[in-house]
């Protein structure tokens, strides 16, 4: 059931949340780690995506972007389909020791709707929230970044590769980005 958070201005700035249908914690493989962080790099080149924050958790991801063609909707939809697709073949091609278990879940998420055929991976909503102003966007850089600090995975964000807090210290980062002009700081 959709939230009210949505995509309203198509060249907006926005901050979404992209979570795994019951909290499957399937970006626990680098391979599928790499699934997400070249798709977005693919999104970058190919689909007019506008990166300027991310962070990849064990079950979700968060997201600060534009499209550079005001069709963010595109973007979403476009990605959520293609990383889906691409986890579920990897799941079923390689060894993964939690096949079944992941795949039983995944089929009985798509089953609840008629949105998905065989597999639904990701919950329907993006939580999409747009970035008025500088206080809020502060707020959202600050979340992406101490995240993994917050879970205790790294004492510092710029030590966590899937996220963009080594762009933002002034270091280089798995993927390129869109700087914003707030000063990010560790604390």
């Amino acid at each position: 059931m959709p939230s009210g958070y949505k995509i309203d201005n198509q060249e907006g700035l926005y901050y979404f949340t992209f979570q795994l249908v019951e909290w499957v914690d399937v970006f626990t493989r680098q391979a599928i780690r790499d699934i997400f962080v070249n798709d977005l790099r693919y999104c970058q080149q190919n689909k007019d995506l506008v990166l300027c924050a991310w962070v990849l958790m064990s079950n979700h991801a968060h997201i600060l972007a534009q499209s550079s063609v005001n069709d963010l909707t595109g973007f979403v939809r476009d990605f959520k389909k293609h990383i889906s697709k691409a986890i579920v073949d990897y799941i079923q091609t390689e060894r993964e020791s939690r096949r079944e278990w992941m795949l039983n879940i995944f089929s009985n998420a798509a089953s609840k709707t008629n949105r998905n055929k065989d597999y639904q991976i990701c919950t329907h909503e993006n939580h999409a929230e747009q970035v008025y102003t500088d206080s809020f966007l502060k707020e959202k850089l600050e979340y992406i970044h101490n995240h993994p600090v917050r879970a205790g995975i790294v004492e510092s964000p710029e030590h966590y590769l899937y996220s963009s807090a080594k762009n933002y210290a002034g270091e280089k980062g798995l993927v390129e980005l869109e700087i914003l002009t707030t000063k990010w700081k560790t604390y």
